[in-house]
């Protein structure tokens, strides 16, 4: 047996066949990968506290032709309500933002803003209730995101088992977020209890940590904290 095998190993029809095969499985398995973190449309429907009141969220991802995505977080509860959406594009492997709305009421106060990123020119304008000073330009670098892109992009990379980090560029400024792993943890969807990556990271007063559950296309949960208190809360309930 030991004989035979050598001998089929210099066998050059053989060797072809098997190398075939080694390349085919290869390709199949990235394909299978690609498939598993292409963005797809999904809504998402969440627990939520927003300001330290019960509400509901939802975050949707839509199509909006020419290769054009519409990504949106609503959240409302007795309080008021807010709402952020970006529309972004596929470009060279990365979430590419074009244009950004937050809009907020809480009880008789309102604000938006409006994000431009100008790809031709690389630059960013904010328009709105935003200061003098968060106008912009702002100088746009290839993998730049925006604040709700960073989700996408975090269920995107822990499934790849990417490096978490990022150049954000968002509100007038351009600054660096990097997401620690923290390891596995249990979370709550639907009822029933699945195993998680939790990731989080921290800049000034400010604490985010995101749980990310393979398979599903947005957060299981998301904790935004500032000056140690819960600022916003969603728990994943359901996804279609």
């Amino acid at each position: 047996m030991t004989a035979l095998a050598a001998g089929n190993d210099r066998d050059p029809r053989m060797k072809a066949a098997r190398i075939a095969s080694a390349l085919t499985l290869t390709l199949t398995l990235l394909l299978a990968a690609s498939q598993a973190w292409a963005v797809k449309p999904f809504v998402a429907d969440y627990e939520a506290s927003w300001k330290g009141v019960q509400a509901n969220a939802q975050i949707s991802l839509n199509r909006g032709g020419d290769n054009r995505w519409n990504y949106e977080l609503s959240v409302s509860n007795q309080l008021g309500s807010s709402r952020q959406t970006t529309v972004f594009e596929e470009h060279g492997g990365s979430f590419r933002p074009l244009s950004g709305v937050d809009a907020t009421q809480v009880l008789f106060k309102r604000s938006q803003k409006n994000a431009t990123y100008n790809w031709a020119q690389r630059e960013a304008h904010w328009s709105g209730d935003v200061k003098a000073d968060r106008v912009g330009p702002v100088k746009l670098e290839d993998g730049d995101l925006d604040g709700m892109l960073i989700n996408l992009a975090l269920v995107r990379d822990v499934a790849a088992g990417k490096p978490l980090s990022y150049r954000l560029v968002d509100n007038g400024v351009a600054r660096p977020q990097r997401f620690q792993n923290l390891g596995k943890d249990t979370v709550t969807v639907g009822g029933q209890q699945r195993t998680a990556t939790k990731v989080a990271r921290s800049s000034d007063d400010k604490q985010v940590i995101v749980w990310i559950v393979d398979g599903l296309p947005t957060p299981a949960r998301i904790l935004q904290r500032k000056d140690g208190r819960d600022e916003l809360e969603l728990t994943l309930k359901s996804v279609r």
